[in-house]
């Protein structure tokens, strides 16, 4: 493990972040246009396990924020957690089908559930898509009991994949990449810069993370990497094309 400013970076056991492991995601991303719960299958029951290194699951009430369409639920019920999704869409929540029971319409920056009642707190790629993502940091420790653990990962703006489907175009400005993915290919991106997607970095996690009076950090690496590779986080300018996806555990004071 490491520090860089004061904070302590580390991540996942060297028996869990293994290449292998790190191949495998890799190659489930790739089929995610065309086969989403393939990629989303093989994402939840690895997160599941890497959350659990942090976490008791078993009996724990998992509040999953911005959940879409449940992509994490059966892994995190096999794991004995009692799971609640919360997304600001209806058509998302039922986007598979039927509505979940426990799926509710809410806002991220401002969840509609009272302060310290869930034990975990997890969220998936989503901080990059809210126009105020610490707000929903905040909230996320908010509705948390203290000792609970707050777990949330995101693409970094400056990672090769950081503009979604625009990537690698917005390395050039976001604008410019949305309007070249337009006339490419006839329609608007779906996740548009500025208004469904925002540049968020490594350092501003690392900011929000020092200020935090409700957490205190548990560990920061990036998602998808083997252990060996935890201390690119901890370079600055070079973590924000090389960590590509940040996850951060908080534990609730």
């Amino acid at each position: 493990m490491g520090y860089f400013a004061g904070v302590l970076l580390t991540g996942p056991s060297r028996r869990s972040a293994t290449l292998n492991r790190s191949v495998r995601l890799f190659r489930a991303f790739l089929t995610e246009q065309r086969d989403p719960d393939r990629f989303y299958s093989v994402l939840a029951a690895d997160s599941v396990g890497q959350l659990s290194e942090y976490a008791e699951l078993h009996g724990a009430v998992v509040l999953d924020v911005g959940a879409g369409p449940g992509y994490f639920r059966a892994a995190f019920v096999e794991a004995g957690a009692r799971y609640v999704s919360v997304d600001h869409d209806l058509g998302e929540l039922g986007a598979r089908g039927a509505v979940e029971p426990g799926s509710v319409v809410g806002c991220a920056t401002a969840l509609p559930f009272g302060d310290g009642v869930v034990d975990v707190c997890y969220s998936s790629n989503v901080l990059e898509h809210v126009r105020q993502p610490w707000a929903m940091a905040d909230e996320m420790l908010r509705v948390t009991r203290p000792g609970g653990v707050v777990y949330l990962s995101f693409t970094v703006w400056w990672s090769p994949w950081g503009g979604h489907e625009t990537a690698p175009w917005h390395y050039f400005g976001g604008e410019r990449a949305a309007r070249r993915y337009e006339r490419r290919t006839g329609r608007p991106p779906k996740n548009r810069y500025g208004q469904s997607l925002f540049p968020v970095t490594v350092a501003e996690a690392m900011r929000w993370v020092r200020s935090s009076p409700r957490g205190e950090l548990v560990a920061a690496f990036p998602r998808y990497h083997p252990r060996w590779a935890a201390g690119v986080t901890r370079v600055p300018l070079v973590r924000e094309a090389l960590t590509w996806n940040l996850a951060v555990v908080m534990r609730r004071r």
